[in-house]
């Protein structure tokens, strides 16, 4: 089975890295997926938007990830991320109240920590 290194990296810390069959991110382009082999690609991250990786064991690691790029080379993916939550890190009723702000930014935010933790939002 093809693999590829990926790393998840927010500013503050790195969340996750290995070996993955499958990344799936949302660009400002759009969602795009990739797999092993995959043409080098930078992408503008969305603010609010969610990463799946799923590794060479079968798992999904899913995180909200808030800003940043996504680059893919030759040998892997990178998520360069501003801020980023790994779904099982995430205060499922922190986020359903931040829904409820003002800010659009903030909501966004919120939506994607719930989708992050497999909650609708």
């Amino acid at each position: 089975m093809a693999d590829m290194s990926v790393e998840l990296v927010a500013v503050e810390r790195r969340l996750w890295s290995g070996k993955a069959t499958f990344v799936v991110a949302q660009t400002t382009e759009g969602e795009i997926g990739v797999l092993p082999g995959h043409e080098p690609v930078l992408g503008q991250l969305v603010e609010g938007g969610v990463v799946k990786i799923t590794t060479t064991d079968g798992e999904t690691v899913t995180a909200a990830v808030h800003g940043g790029f996504l680059s893919v080379t030759a040998t892997g993916v990178s998520v360069l991320a501003e801020s980023a939550e790994l779904g099982e890190e995430i205060d499922v009723e922190a986020a359903r109240a931040a829904l409820a702000a003002e800010d659009e930014a903030e909501r966004a935010r919120a939506g994607a920590r719930l989708r992050a933790a497999g909650q609708s939002a």
